[in-house]
């Protein structure tokens, strides 16, 4: 099995909680020339009528005006990492134990499997934790 493991730059704004909250946003980002491969949204917890957006990657002057436009950031928090590799048989079951084992407490998880890939992202409280996922993933990749 081979898997590869890479620190995502997350970028972070508030969204109204109405119908095109995000799409305008997104909008703007596409106009850029943006082509995301992480978009992640949900309501807000703590403030009512409000969203949080996270999208990923973003490079160049053009996108990042785009973003900044929009009020997008990049965070240091959380620590997101894409994950991918070939798919097998409870293979996220076994990943997600060994991190267990090892004291990992996940911040978050989103993992899909098309055509015999899985790719997904991890999200960490900590970068020590992150690192120490992917040296974790590699030694899983070798066994």
């Amino acid at each position: 099995m081979s898997f590869k493991m890479q620190r995502v730059h997350v970028f972070h704004g508030e969204v109204e909680d109405k119908p095109g909250g995000i799409s305008a946003k997104l909008k703007k980002l596409a106009e850029a020339g943006a082509h995301l491969e992480y978009v992640y949204s949900q309501r807000s917890a703590t403030k009512s009528g409000v969203g949080d957006l996270f999208v990923a990657p973003l490079h160049g002057a053009g996108e990042l005006a785009a973003a900044k436009a929009v009020g997008l950031h990049e965070v240091a928090e959380p620590i997101v990492m894409r994950v991918e590799g070939d798919d097998k048989a409870g293979l996220g079951g076994r990943v997600t134990q060994a991190w267990e084992m090892a004291g990992i407490n996940l911040h978050g998880l989103v993992m899909s499997v098309v055509g015999g890939k899985f790719i997904g992202y991890a999200t960490f409280d900590s970068v020590a934790d992150a690192n120490k996922a992917a040296t974790i993933l590699a030694e899983l990749g070798t066994a």
